[in-house]
């Protein structure tokens, strides 16, 4: 079994199977989505869409990760699912289809588009903790798997203590874009300690941002937006071995880790 260190950040309307499938010779991990779940969710999503953003607009969204997981079920990485939601009742339904699958539910509270923030995703998610907690309780009661996708700098949110909150109410993993601004990795890391399972995006393209995030002490790093070019995930994952060794096993045995299988 192989710890995760390198995830393919989930990409608006483009990360489905078939792009982790090809991400999956250099990743640990990939995150499908983002998919809304619910109506309000679904509703920003078309708006988005008509002004020429990509989206996963299936006609039954939980039946759609059902059967994009399904594809997935040889491949030799852990898989989540990122997802959208303003209400609790679809994150609950999605955190079983993914504990069907052993796959993670991620929450985005990460989105920073006006349409999903108008109706209480993304960013204003993130900017109302109790919510937030509400929906990773909603998930990990039924024994489901959670991260949180979050951002930096977004006003008035105390990123440390969110992440101390989310693993409260029984997020495993946080996913921190760190939008420019690193060293909240660092506080995030301090905050949380060995409670929350820490993966740090944005820039990761090389040696030097994948040491910077591992420095401020994040378990692993992800790519986003190259995730699609061999080329960069290869250097990235050369970078990662190298930090964590080629197994990932610089942690003492026990560790809470995530795992995937070899």
């Amino acid at each position: 079994m192989n710890r995760v260190r390198l995830a393919a950040a989930s990409l608006s309307g483009e990360s489905d199977s078939q792009w982790a499938e090809t991400a999956a010779p250099y990743v640990d991990a990939a995150f499908l989505g983002g998919v809304a779940l619910d109506d309000a969710s679904r509703e920003a999503a078309r708006e988005l869409a008509a002004r020429g953003r990509t989206e996963f607009l299936p006609e039954d969204p939980l039946a759609f990760v059902d059967a994009e997981l399904g594809r997935l079920v040889d491949a030799p990485l852990r898989v989540g699912v990122n997802v959208r939601s303003a209400t609790v009742s679809p994150i609950r339904s999605a955190g079983v289809v993914c504990a069907d699958h052993d796959a993670i539910l991620e929450i985005n509270a990460h989105c920073r588009q006006d349409e999903l923030c108008a109706v209480g995703c993304g960013e204003a998610l993130l900017s109302d903790t109790d919510r937030l907690c509400r929906h990773v309780a909603a998930a990990a009661d039924i024994g489901a798997t959670v991260s949180v996708k979050v951002r930096t700098e977004v006003p008035g949110v105390d990123l440390p203590e969110t992440a101390r909150r989310v693993a409260d109410a029984g997020a495993t993993m946080l996913h921190v874009d760190a939008m420019d601004s690193e060293h909240v990795v660092g506080d995030v890391a301090a905050a949380v300690g060995d409670d929350l399972y820490l993966v740090a995006n944005n820039g990761v393209r090389d040696a030097a941002s994948v040491g910077e995030y591992v420095e401020y002490g994040a378990d692993a790093v992800s790519v986003g937006r190259p995730s699609d070019d061999p080329r960069v995930l290869k250097r990235v994952r050369a970078a990662v071995d190298e930090w964590f060794g080629a197994d990932g096993a610089d942690e003492p045995d026990g560790s809470d880790e995530p795992e995937v299988s070899a």
